[in-house]
């Protein structure tokens, strides 16, 4: 009995030992936030080097933050104004969470104070060009690189330390362009767009703002949020969005750049994708069409005999032609595009239909000169006009031949050779060749009915 109460009090120090464990692990981020035991904080700090995963955010690019399940990012565009800027910092101060800033030029020199607060909150500061423009995919070069020069100086010299200021860019609108990107790569910043938005920025409610957010993330698991810290429906939409990323079990996620004294966090090429690829998932690729030395040439490589499939034994039997051009012809010309070009409404398309035959020969007949369009009509006509003779001649034949075949001897025998008239009707009757009935209509024999006649 002693020994089984030692251990049934044994089991209940564990579980009572595992229970305030239990309960003491959403407050530790209360002791980061003080004062606010229930606030969401921020999980982790992620450390980039921009140079290692220049674009990410998979809105636009192939790669994203290196996020486990059920984290996010907060990101912020077009501060500070400080109406609803300073709203979104005491927000995010009563939670603890630590978010990235895409300051614009003008607003930091309106603004200067408003980026200092931001950097001693401990947020995360980057670039959004110097005046907003939403023509960066069609903007010149030269012009593009003024706008992020005028956002980089004009947000550093807001700052206390200049240091502060992360290599992250965010292109206005989204708006990206391959020459802009090159050109922030360069340089070594990185290029942000987002794994997925609020649609803050157009003119819907609050409560549509909060949906999108939560909606949104609930179908990617994890991500980067875009927001804007210049709108009313943000600021009142934030709380609500913060509360339903607590009770769903998400964590909020620090970016900040890698530096000499802070090297990157050790992460893989696989985690940089939004939904990394598994073992047990089969990956199925199209396998790239090869580029072919010869495309780059004017000049194409003859057949050689091994092309024509020809045994040795067999070469003898081959044109002699073609034995001789394969030695002289080394190369062959490419064909121009032209060659293979066939106009709309040509002769050639309309013949490709049957209904379209007759309009070719019309089209055909059109583009001959006229002498040679006479010169057919008389053809033709002396074409009608043979066969007009043909058939009269073949009329005529047919006329002179009947009376010879009424004129055969058969019917005006007399009663004495009666065995000779009825032979003769039975060959007719049986039809004899066709030779010798056509030899005997064309030689009538007058001289036996004379004879016949003579007897009588």
């Amino acid at each position: 009995m002693i020994g089984s109460s030692v251990v049934v009090r044994t089991r209940s120090w564990i579980v009572l030992c595992l229970g305030l464990l239990t309960v003491g692990a959403p407050a530790a981020y209360a002791a980061d936030c003080p004062g606010h035991p229930d606030a969401l904080g921020t999980s982790r700090t992620l450390v980039v080097d921009p140079r290692e995963h220049p674009r990410i955010g998979t809105m636009q690019y192939r790669e994203t933050l290196p996020l486990k399940d059920h984290e996010v990012v907060l990101t912020f565009d077009d501060g500070p104004l400080p109406k609803y800027s300073n709203q979104v910092l005491k927000i995010l101060a009563d939670e603890c969470i630590k978010a990235t800033f895409f300051i614009i030029g003008n607003q930091a020199k309106a603004n200067p104070e408003g980026v200092r607060k931001l950097v001693a909150a401990g947020h995360t500061v980057g670039t959004h060009s110097m005046d907003h423009p939403l023509t960066f995919d069609r903007m010149p070069i030269e012009k593009a690189e003024a706008e992020i020069n005028g956002g980089i100086e004009s947000t550093s010299a807001a700052m206390t330390d200049p240091s502060q200021l992360a290599p992250f860019f965010r292109i206005p609108g989204l708006m990206r362009a391959e020459g802009v990107e090159n050109l922030l790569i360069s340089r070594g910043i990185q290029v942000w767009s987002a794994d997925f938005p609020a649609d803050d920025w157009r003119h819907v409610s609050s409560d549509r703002v909060y949906q999108l957010a939560i909606q949104r993330l609930e179908a990617k698991g994890k991500g980067i949020l875009l927001l804007h810290d210049i709108q009313a429906r943000t600021v009142a939409a934030l709380p609500k969005i913060i509360r339903d990323l607590k009770a769903r079990g998400y964590r909020i996620v620090h970016v900040v750049p890698a530096t000499a004294e802070r090297p990157a966090t050790p992460t893989t090429a696989v985690e940089w994708l939004l939904h990394p690829p598994t073992e047990t998932t089969p990956i199925a690729r199209w396998p790239r069409v090869p580029n072919f030395v010869f495309t780059q040439t004017r000049m194409l490589p003859a057949p050689a005999l091994a092309d024509l499939n020809a045994q040795t034994e067999h070469q003898p039997l081959l044109p002699r032609r073609t034995k001789g051009q394969m030695d002289i012809a080394s190369t062959l010309p490419v064909p121009d595009r032209d060659l293979f070009a066939i106009p709309e409404g040509s002769v050639e398309v309309l013949l490709s239909t049957t209904l379209s035959r007759r309009a070719a020969t019309r089209l055909a007949m059109a583009a001959e000169p006229p002498h040679a369009a006479r010169g057919k009509a008389a053809q033709g006509k002396a074409a009608k006009g043979k066969a007009a003779k043909l058939q009269g001649r073949r009329t005529a034949h047919t006329a002179s031949a009947a009376p010879d075949h009424a004129a055969q001897p058969i019917d005006i025998a007399p009663k004495g050779t009666a065995a000779k008239v009825t032979a003769a009707k039975g060959i007719a009757a049986k039809g004899i060749a066709v030779k010798d009935a056509a030899s005997k209509r064309a030689t009538p024999r007058p001289t036996r009915v004379a004879s016949l006649k003579k007897r009588v």
